[in-house]
């Protein structure tokens, strides 16, 4: 039997931030949900998602998230997983970080 696989959607400074995660508990932190072992994509190749590299950047040293419980929109237990997003809380497209063009000479 695999481990179980969670994916967890929360609120942070007015995004939806979508991560998959092995471990997901009500944390010793008195409203707050912890959240560990983090699963990012570890495909390499030519192809790249930007926003899956930017969340991998930004939780790479991250042991465990402390989420606020009012944070956490939704756990859901998943067989496999799908991409990692960062969505517009508003709206709920899914906000895209370009990759950084090269300055135009002068």
């Amino acid at each position: 039997m695999s481990k179980m696989l969670y994916k967890v959607s929360f609120l942070n400074h007015g995004k939806v931030y979508e991560l998959y995660a092995r471990r997901v508990a009500s944390g010793d932190l008195w409203g707050f949900v912890d959240v560990a072992e983090l699963v990012f994509d570890v495909r390499e190749g030519v192809v790249v998602d930007p926003t899956e590299e930017q969340l991998r950047s930004e939780f790479a040293d991250t042991r465990v998230l402390h989420l606020p419980m009012q944070s956490v929109l939704r756990v859901e237990q998943v067989e496999r997983r799908g991409p990692a997003a960062i969505r517009d809380a508003a709206t709920g497209e899914q906000v895209v970080t370009p990759f950084p063009l090269p300055a135009k000479p002068r």
